[in-house]
């Protein structure tokens, strides 16, 4: 599991102004595991990550790892295709298009 990912769902839950109890309670879980999980005492199994996802309009999604720098290049990039080669700039949006007018 990426070390990142348990990071993210607590700062989810923060922007989400969630007590780590609102939490568990939303996602059927004890609050001692959402504590537990988010202070790194708790390693999770998988269903229970997505059920904190879930619950906080969030996608869990396996990539294989292989991918795994491309997928966050498309990302940071904001869009453009996975595999285009560097240098050439991504399509206008369909939002750029829309606001061309065209």
């Amino acid at each position: 599991m990426p070390d990142d990912l348990i990071p993210a769902l607590a700062l989810a839950r923060k922007a989400a102004r969630l007590t780590q109890a609102e939490l568990a309670e939303r996602a059927g879980l004890s609050r001692m595991t959402v504590q537990r999980l988010e202070g790194g005492s708790l390693d999770p199994r998988l269903s229970t990550l997505q059920e904190l996802a879930r619950t906080l309009g969030m996608d869990l999604i396996a990539v294989p790892s292989s991918l795994r720098p491309s997928l966050q290049a498309f990302i940071q990039s904001g869009g453009r295709f996975l595999g285009q080669p560097e240098g050439v700039d991504a399509p206008p949006s369909v939002v750029e298009r829309l606001g061309q007018g065209g």
